[in-house]
């Protein structure tokens, strides 16, 4: 089973993350979601992004983790040149958030145009302060762009976990359906997305968003680096 499947609907790319397990992200998945991208915007298509049933992304693979620095710091960087490539991409995404969406698979969520979140008992936060793990600067940027005031020092600091009404109200969704229905739902949405004239919501996503954009950039290295030294 390909761990990115690949479904070009018309206009719409339909992009499954399902590795039969938690959906960690690895360096191979990452790249994966990279290429699949690639081909997306090839077709000049919007994306719409689900996970597995129950589950959406667990985060970055903590073997890789804990596998030594350098392959930690290569797995972080790759992380945050992905979640950039989510903002930089001229085209809308759409995150069907399937289950459970933890760590780097909630700042998924942060970087998406539109994220559809499934009914049910999951968690989804940034749960890296309860791990015992500092968050890359990038999920800090991130997070204060798209969450609530209200619930930031709660979702970044203190690690509170939301079930899907909560990170609706924190802003890490923005509607919740049946978990049987999110991936159509989420087509849905991209197909909506996808009919406003594409030159301007290039313009005004990249515009809304360069800032963010290039302090993440320019602190990347440096910010793992410093992260995950020895």
């Amino acid at each position: 089973m390909d761990a990115v499947r690949f479904t070009l609907r018309d206009d719409i790319a339909l992009l499954t993350l399902d590795d039969g397990k938690a959906n960690a992200l690895s360096p191979d998945l990452l790249n994966a979601i990279h290429g699949a991208l690639d081909r997306a915007e090839k077709e000049a298509a919007a994306v719409a992004l689900v996970g597995r049933p129950g589950r959406f992304c667990a985060g970055f693979d903590l073997k890789v983790m804990r596998g030594g620095p350098e392959a930690a710091r290569e797995l972080v960087t790759l992380g945050g040149q992905t979640f950039l490539r989510f903002l930089e991409y001229p085209l809308p995404i759409v995150v069907g958030c399937t289950g459970h969406a933890l760590a780097a698979g909630a700042i998924a969520l942060l970087v998406a145009d539109y994220r559809v979140g499934a009914r049910g008992a999951f968690q989804i936060g940034l749960n890296e302060t309860a791990i015992g793990m500092t968050l890359p600067a990038y999920g800090t940027e991130f997070a204060r762009e798209r969450l609530s005031k209200r619930h930031f020092d709660r979702a970044v600091i203190q690690a509170e976990l939301y079930d899907p009404d909560g990170a609706l109200d924190a802003g890490y969704l923005d509607r919740l359906e049946l978990p049987e229905a999110v991936e159509g739902v989420a087509l849905e949405e991209a197909g909506r997305l996808a009919t406003l004239p594409k030159a301007s919501f290039r313009n005004n996503k990249r515009r809304a968003h360069a800032e963010v954009v290039a302090r993440v950039r320019d602190g990347l290295v440096e910010d793992v680096r410093s992260l995950l030294s020895p």
